[in-house]
Parts: C-alpha cells; structure tokens; sequence
C-alpha cells in the first residue's frame, strides 16, 4: 500500500469490558415476542467479561434439532445463541459486506455483553492479497461501523499460498496502513511467517497474531504447547480441526456436524490451561470454536467455557421446548 488508509469512522479505543447486568438488554424498538422461541434468551450463569467464547458462524443447518428447537424461524437463531454464548465469528463477511439492515439485525438480537468478531473479505485477502486494497477496506469498515462497541477483533485470515518469500513487502506495507480505533487479528496459514522480524512488525502496531488448532486428533496434544507469538493486549484463538480432512473430492464437505465425532478432551484441557494463566496479561481472549474440530461446535464452546469459569448449557433436546415456558425452565446437559 503506497498510502495511509483514510479511515471516515475514526472512533476512539472502547474498552470491551463488560458492565452491564447480565438482565439488561439494549434497547433496539424491535417488536414485541410472538412465540415461546422469542422468550428471553438463555443467559451464562458465570460470565467472565475477559473471555469471549463463541463459534465460527451460527446459521449451520446441521444445528436443527441439535442445537436449536426443530421450528426455531431461521431470523431467531441469533437470539437463540446469544442466549447461551456470549461471542460468535461472522463468516459471512468474508464473501460480501453486511447490508445496513443485516447489521442492525445482529445487533438488535443481541445483548450487550455479547461480542463479534469478523472475517475481512476475501477480495483483501485472497484476492487482491493485501494489495491496493485501500478502498475495499474502508467500505468494509464503513459497512460494519455501527457494531463497533460490539466488535472484539477483525480477523485477516490469509490463505497458506500466502508466503514470506512473495508477499513479505505486501503485509509491512497493509499493516503499516492499518486505520486506527479498530482491532486487527491477521492468521498465517504458511509456517515461514514465524520469524521474529514478523511478530516484531505485528507487535509494534499492536496487531494480534492468531492462534490456530488445525492438527489432527492424532496429534491433538501439540498446539496448545507451540510457539505462539503474543503481539497485542488480546488474544484471539481458532480451535479449526483438522483441515486437510474436512473435505471429499470435488469440495463437498464429508461430515454433518450435530454430535461429538471425535473428542479433543486432551487439547482442550490443555488450552484452557494456557488460556488461564494468559488472562492475568491481557484485556481480552476469544476463543472462536469450528464444528469440525470435535464435530459440534456447540459442545466444543460449552466445555472449553466450563474450564474457564464460564458456564453454558446446552438444551438436551434442544426441539423440545414445552410451549408458553421461559427457555431456561428446559432440561439441562
């Protein structure tokens, strides 16, 4: 980027510390609820405003009947999540931006306390590669300026032909343009970025380097003990899975994910450990789970939670709401 990013939506910093009661609710003017599914969302018994943990995406339909009730309106499910976690991961910026009324949507289904993070569009990051990508960079934070009180993180996530050897110049020059008042997390898929001149560069504009589970569950006990850079006053962690066997031939995805398939007990334990003992030196953590680390997201978020103090519980029969009860009456796991 030859140039600084001229960012219209300068904001200051906003701390991301929770203060409200866990009962309030933003005021949005949305309507009234009109069924049993639109009754007040399930709240986190312990919630811990320094740990954010939540999925990648919340619109899987794989979900239905595992996690949200079999009749549950597609436009509730939002709600319905943010019930029980207290962040989730857009994927969906990551192929367009957010139309205005899309936003005020997650917004007005949301509570405060609730955090988002998001994926910068792929014409950044896999298309145009980091180059000359100033003005798609600035509709995209100008597409999500009203969330900004809400946004934890804004990740960069680059793809593994994304190399030192060809595109070292390229990240200087995108992190040195980076606009102020916005949280930046780049991901490397390639292992030459871990030099120290990189995680220099990242440290001195305060961009986090994340941190991505992607072994396989053979090897499941070695990620939470790598060397992970630390380069800025939060962390952001994507417990991914196994990549390389998420997919057949022709791209179709192998797996329904609406159970446990294959249990990262060991992995887990293991980075709750280290999470707890980074949360002494840093603002914020998100933990950002895929289904296809242990084959239901949902499960994965509830039992890294439970190590790290916060508790959410998941609907045993998640299609068996009895009619006219509050959502919290239901049966527990």
């Amino acid at each position: 980027m030859g140039r600084q990013i001229e960012n219209r939506h300068v904001l200051h910093r906003i701390p991301l510390v929770c203060t409200c009661s866990l009962g309030s609710r933003q005021s949005t003017g949305a309507a009234a609820p009109d069924s049993a599914h639109e009754r007040t969302p399930r709240t986190p018994l312990h919630l811990n405003a320094r740990i954010h943990i939540g999925s990648c995406a919340w619109t899987y339909e794989d979900w239905r009947g595992a996690f949200y009730p079999a009749d549950l309106p597609d436009n509730r499910r939002l709600a319905w999540y943010a019930g029980i976690f207290n962040a989730v991961e857009i994927d969906s910026t990551f192929y367009a931006n957010p139309p205005p009324a899309v936003v005020a949507h997650w917004l007005a289904e949301t509570p405060p306390h609730f955090r988002f993070t998001c994926k910068a569009p792929r014409e950044i990051t896999h298309q145009r590669r980091l180059r000359a990508c100033e003005q798609v960079l600035e509709d995209f934070l100008a597409s999500i300026q009203p969330m900004h009180g809400h946004l934890g993180a804004i990740l960069i996530q680059l793809p593994p032909s994304f190399t030192p050897g060809r595109d070292a110049t390229a990240l200087r020059d995108f992190v040195l343009a980076l606009p102020h008042g916005w949280k930046f997390a780049i991901e490397f898929r390639h292992p030459e970025w871990h030099q120290p001149r990189f995680v220099k560069l990242l440290e001195d504009h305060g961009v986090c380097w994340a941190w991505s589970d992607t072994t396989t569950v053979a090897d499941q006990d070695q990620a939470p003990f790598g060397i992970l850079p630390e380069t800025a006053d939060f962390l952001y962690v994507r417990l991914m899975g196994d990549l390389k066997n998420k997919y057949a031939a022709g791209g179709k995805r192998k797996f329904q994910y609406t159970e446990v398939l294959w249990s990262r007990a060991l992995a887990i334990e293991s980075w709750s450990v280290r999470l707890q003992k980074q949360a002494a030196h840093v603002r914020n953590i998100y933990v950002l789970c895929s289904n296809h680390y242990e084959g239901f997201a949902p499960a994965t978020c509830r039992d890294i939670g439970s190590r790290l103090g916060l508790e959410f519980n998941l609907p045993a029969e998640a299609d068996a709401e009895p009619s006219g009860k509050d959502p919290r009456q239901l049966k527990l796991l």
